[in-house]
């Protein structure tokens, strides 16, 4: 046997385990239930991981809602494409960037007409799919009481799916979710002094 068909051998033999503790794995998981997802990190990709799954979820006949916190009315592509779908209600609840507005009693009050709609929607039995955007910014700021936001979570109905996005997710918001990645910034063209490009940063 030469050293190609041994490595070939060696390698059927790794998968085979593999796929038999995947098999296991998969068997054993068998609830069902809507996820808390948050996604945070000082990496890019938070709000775009989250609409890529509303895509998804729409692809499965899903209904969703989507209030993004801080962001402005500077128009986004994703804005302008999921405000067009009937299955999709989009609002943007912000006033812009907290260095921008530098008005911490606005932004309190901002957040909670923001947080006012985004419980209409945690209400709601017919939304499948709720994206609160950069809600963990406003968690951070303490804008709102993380212990309320979190109730409220617990309370939705049990079918629908809430993934939050933003920097500094608060470690009892992290508890609470049932999956939390992290985005890591490696790399950015930001810093090589590139602006903001349609289509990849709104």
């Amino acid at each position: 046997m030469n050293k190609e068909e041994n490595r070939d051998n060696r390698h059927k033999a790794r998968m085979e385990r593999k796929k038999a503790l995947m098999d296991e794995r998969i068997g054993q998981s068998s609830d069902e239930k809507g996820l808390l997802l948050v996604h945070t990190g000082n990496g890019k990709g938070k709000s775009s991981s989250a609409f890529g799954m509303l895509a998804r979820a729409l692809g499965h006949g899903m209904h969703g809602a989507v209030v993004q916190f801080i962001k402005g009315r500077d128009s986004t592509g994703e804005e302008r494409f999921f405000s067009t779908l009937p299955q999709v209600e989009f609002h943007v609840t912000g006033d812009g960037f907290t260095w921008d507005t530098q008005n911490r009693e606005q932004d309190i009050l901002t957040a909670r007409k923001g947080w006012d709609l985004a419980l209409g929607f945690l209400h709601d039995e017919k939304i499948d799919m709720l994206i609160l955007d950069e809600l963990n910014i406003v968690l951070k700021e303490r804008y709102l009481p993380a212990e309320e936001v979190i109730q409220a979570l617990a309370d939705r109905p049990p079918h629908q799916h809430v993934i939050i996005t933003g920097r500094g997710a608060p470690q009892s918001l992290i508890d609470a979710a049932d999956t939390v990645t992290e985005m890591k910034l490696l790399k950015h063209a930001f810093s090589a002094g590139i602006k903001a490009q349609p289509g990849v940063e709104f």
